[in-house]
Parts: structure tokens; sequence; C-alpha cells
């Protein structure tokens, strides 16, 4: 799609670039002493157009666009493969973080234990 709309812009620029336009303006005096103005915009194609240069230069752009195509698809390619390798790691972290805390969980309930029962010792004394 993107393709597309560069060769056709490309290709509607070169079309302009193939149209002469002439102005041409005239200034009339009425009979009562009034000035009239007329301007007029002749838009012509120049008969001499080489159609194998057009066709080159159609081609030149549709190569260039190709490229530049190609170029867009492996950055997204390569953005896709590293946000997927970043999601892996923060997903490692978060399973190394989450174990972390399973093992302090456990140890401080290991030592509230241990002090209950030390303390359940001491008010048998």
């Amino acid at each position: 799609m993107k393709k597309q709309i560069l060769v056709a812009a490309a290709i509607a620029v070169f079309a302009v670039s193939c149209t002469k336009s002439t102005t041409k303006t005239e200034q009339v005096e009425g009979t009562d002493g009034s000035v009239t103005t007329t301007t007029t915009t002749v838009s012509e194609t120049s008969p001499h157009v080489d159609t194998a240069k057009i066709d080159k230069a159609k081609e030149d752009v549709k190569s260039k666009v190709d490229a530049a195509g190609n170029k867009i698809d492996e950055a997204a390619q390569k953005t896709k493969e590293d946000l997927n390798k970043a999601g892996k790691d923060i997903k490692a972290g978060a399973k190394e973080v989450g174990q972390d805390v399973k093992d302090a969980a456990a140890k401080g309930a290991a030592k509230v234990e241990e002090g209950a029962k030390k303390l359940k010792e001491d008010l048998k004394k």
C-alpha cells in the first residue's frame, strides 16, 4: 500500500512537470471609461514527451520505493525480534524476583515459628 502511494505521487509529480502553463492578461477599456481585465490560463501537455524517459523514471521510482519498503519491513522485523527478546528477559527477571520473594517469605515464616516456640517454652517455665 505504501509503495503504491509513493509510486502514484511520483508519477503525478512527473506528469505535472510535463505540463506547460501560460497566462494571458487582457485589459479592455469600455466606452464609459471603465477598464475590464481578463486573465486566461492555458495548460498544455508538451507534445515532445519522451515516453521512454517516462517509463525509465517510473521504473527507477518503483525500484527505489521497493528498496525503501524492504528496509522498512526489515526494521519492523528487527524491532519485533528485539521486543520479543526484551519481553522474555522481563518475564525471566519477574520469575526470579518472585522466587526470591517466596524464599524470603519462607525464611521469615520459619523465624516466626521458631520465635513462637521459644516464647511458648519461656511461658511454660
